[in-house]
């Protein structure tokens, strides 16, 4: 990483120099277009997160007639804008920190407002997810858990460093960010054949002249246009909320399973505010196998600690149950009233087992199973498209098979058990 970090510092350095002179107007070559810095006292500390960001911007400005267009876009809907930086808030101090400790350019901490809106729950018909959009491949190969349990992608913590890891990689591959950020959304291979394909006509081999799929093309112009607007809000009537230079959450490491409700309830939480905070878990429990973290509003911090220290009651409605040997998992399914389907992937029983073949300790799916506060909203936000049951279906067959939650499907289409008819109709995102 030491050629990024080299670039990185010399970019700083030079923009240093502009503001510290009070010389505002650089030329990038090859656009003629005129880029105005504001000047930045850099003899003080950041008043906030949003100056730290712009002190650290190190990547030359791509001043296109795109860049221009979706500028007055975002600025032509100022409340979207702000929508977007007001969830950020969340997140933002964690990103730009980890941003700062790697000496990576700060424009990488806008790439979520392209990405998802800064929204972690965001999810595409690409079956990206999460504020940095991996697709399961590429999450998996990352090294982020997407399981019935969890999936990293979600987690704000998990993606970021994922993330950051990912365009580090992709910069030393390409040698450019402009070309690294088109990776990122193409992939790389589809960006090295376009460079390859330029260089056999005798073309420039940068990002302005590559041929490009229309969602690429506007990719880096969007990120342009954001970076615009951060570094001048006023300019664009854009009021961006607070974010103070200090950790928004703090992570508490579980040792013992609990619900996500009883969790938020120790935290004095509403449950959709905790679960915002904590997008990962698949399922209303959180398991302490997963050796876990759950993210809390640093306030919180204290008083969840006493309430869980005086807390009575059980922290989980799941149950483990001392199984025997010769036990059939339809009949421990039918005493707990669960569905044969969440026992098996609660427990990672193939489809096939119809009994145990050893004495097992199984976990019984509470009636939390399924159950996120964020997935109305999810939901809300998908595209569909029909489905119709065949024989041998299941609900999270189904789900997998179009790359969804269980508690999506139920939340489309109204279902509250796993019940399915061959032959129904499901609504599945499109």
């Amino acid at each position: 990483m030491t050629d990024i970090r080299s670039s990185f510092l010399r970019s700083f350095f030079v923009f240093v120099l502009v503001t510290l002179t009070g010389c505002a107007n650089l030329h990038e070559q090859g656009s003629g277009a005129e880029v105005t810095t504001r000047t930045v006292d850099l003899t003080r500390p950041p008043i906030d997160v949003w100056e730290r960001i712009r002190r650290g911007f190190a990547i030359p400005n791509l001043n296109t007639e795109l860049s221009e267009q979706w500028t007055e876009y975002y600025a032509k809907h100022p409340q979207a804008m702000q929508r977007m930086a007001d969830r950020s808030g969340r997140y933002m101090y964690y990103i730009v920190d980890e941003i700062n400790r790697r000496g990576l350019p700060t424009e990488l901490a806008l790439l979520p407002f392209v990405e998802s809106a800064y929204d972690p729950n965001a999810y595409s018909r690409a079956r990206a997810s999460g504020l940095w959009q991996f697709i399961p491949s590429t999450g998996t190969a990352f090294k982020l858990e997407q399981t019935w349990w969890r999936d990293q992608r979600r987690d704000p913590i998990a993606s970021t460093n994922a993330a950051l890891d990912y365009l580090e990689y992709l910069y030393e591959y390409q040698g450019d960010w402009y070309l690294a950020f088109a990776s990122y959304n193409w992939g790389e291979g589809s960006v090295r054949r376009a460079l390859a394909k330029n260089e056999r006509a005798g073309k420039p081999l940068d990002y302005r002249h590559l041929k490009m799929p229309k969602e690429t093309a506007n990719y880096v112009p969007k990120l342009q246009a954001i970076k615009n607007i951060i570094a001048d809000p006023e300019r664009y009537g854009v009021i961006l909320p607070i974010i103070d230079n200090e950790p928004y959450f703090v992570t508490v490491k579980k040792d013992r399973d609990i619900d996500l409700e009883v969790a938020a309830k120790l935290a004095e939480m509403p449950i959709d505010e905790f679960a915002a905070l904590n997008p990962a878990f698949n399922q209303g429990v959180i398991i302490a196998d997963l050796n876990p973290e759950i993210i809390l509003p640093r306030e919180k911090l204290p008083v969840y600690l006493a309430n869980l220290a005086s807390y009575q009651g059980d922290l989980t409605s799941w149950k483990k149950y001392p199984a025997k040997q010769g036990e059939k998992i339809q009949d421990i399914a039918k005493t707990f009233n669960v569905s044969v389907e969440s026992l098996r992937r609660a427990n990672d029983l193939n489809r096939n087992t119809r009994s145990l073949s050893t004495d097992t300790i199984l976990i019984i799916p509470g009636p939390t199973a399924n159950v996120t506060v964020a997935t109305a909203e999810v939901a809300k936000r998908l595209s569909t498209k029909t489905y119709r049951v065949r024989s041998g279906d299941t609900l999270s067959g189904i789900a997998r098979k179009h790359g969804t939650r269980v508690s999506v499907l139920r939340e489309l289409n109204g279902l509250k058990g796993s019940k399915l008819r061959v032959g129904q109709r499901l609504k599945v995102p499109g």
